[in-house]
């Protein structure tokens, strides 16, 4: 175990240290009671403005009730919003599949066209066929000059016009065709634009509408402080 050495305090030195701070305590509490702060003298005045506090009052109520109206506003038209959103892409997604249902009833149309068409040109090259074949006896009229035409001449006559009255008939029903296609395309893309002007004007009447509703509530509850 290591030696160590106790050192007896001095007691005067001790004694003296004391009396310092003492006096440095005594010293600071004298100098804190002279430059202690006095009475203030103010001269009353009225303070708040220039409305009464009832009147303050009333603003503040006034204030509260606006700002709740605010907030529970708010919440209305963001319900309006979200609703009108949904019911805006309810629209969409009717428009999208009504749209798909025309297309695909024009692509019947279309195809049901084509068979026709096609029913047409085969009856037209049968038909033809078979007045060719009937034509093969007939002669030719350069080959030999007829003075008197008989019935094998009336005969052909009557099948040439008779082709050429059904390819007249083929080429109106083909432009009648085409015709109507032509109608229903345009009658539905003014259908379509009638339908997306009608969105329009209905979605700006029911903002307008929210406005003026707004705007006279806010002027109603107003209207009693003003007079």
């Amino acid at each position: 175990v290591d030696s160590y050495v106790v050192i007896t305090p001095n007691e005067a030195r001790r004694k003296q240290l004391q009396q310092i701070a003492q006096k440095e305590l005594d010293d600071l509490e004298r100098w804190k009671e002279k430059h202690r702060a006095g009475p203030i003298a103010l001269v009353p005045q009225k303070l708040g403005g220039k409305e009464s506090e009832a009147q303050v009052r009333e603003n503040q109520q006034m204030m509260l009730m606006q700002s709740k109206y605010q907030k529970k506003h708010k919440r209305e038209e963001y319900v309006k919003a979200k609703k009108a959103a949904e019911e805006a892409e309810i629209l969409k997604k009717k428009a999208i599949q009504r749209e798909k249902a025309e297309r695909l009833e024009v692509k019947k149309r279309q195809e049901e066209m084509k068979r026709r068409e096609m029913f047409l040109q085969d009856q037209m090259s049968k038909t033809s066929e078979l007045l060719s074949r009937l034509d093969v006896g007939l002669p030719k009229s350069d080959s030999c000059q007829i003075a008197n035409p008989g019935p094998e001449s009336t005969a052909w006559k009557r099948s040439h016009a008779y082709k050429q009255a059904l390819r007249e008939d083929e080429n109106r029903r083909l432009e009648e065709m085409k015709q109507e296609q032509r109608r229903k395309a345009e009658l539905m893309e003014f259908k379509q634009k009638q339908q997306e002007e009608a969105r329009t004007r209905a979605h700006q009447n029911e903002q307008r509408r929210v406005n003026n509703a707004f705007l006279d509530q806010l002027q109603n509850k107003t209207r009693p402080n003003n007079i």
